[in-house]
């Protein structure tokens, strides 16, 4: 079903500057912008990212994770794979 909608002129202008080219259609263009929009998928993995960066313990963690890679300790996961008998 087609149907007509009103927008302002400072609208229609902004509009036309995100058009990929200039023959997109608005309504082209406003399917890509709505896709851009962050499902709740997306938004439950924005908090639980934010909920670990907000922990001390797990930041303390992770940096001497890094420290450790960087002296050259640990194990690459190929060779943990292959000693464990992980298809990966």
């Amino acid at each position: 079903m087609v149907t007509t909608i009103q927008i302002d002129k400072k609208v229609k202008v902004k509009l036309d500057k995100l058009k990929i080219h200039y023959r997109e259609t608005y309504n082209e263009l406003i399917s890509r912008l709505l896709e851009r929009i962050p499902t709740e998928t997306d938004k439950e993995s924005l908090i639980e990212t934010i909920n670990v960066l907000s922990d001390p313990e797990t930041m303390k963690n992770i940096a001497e994770a890094l420290k450790d890679y960087e002296k050259g300790r640990g194990v690459e996961l190929r060779k943990l794979a292959k000693e464990l008998d992980l298809n990966v």
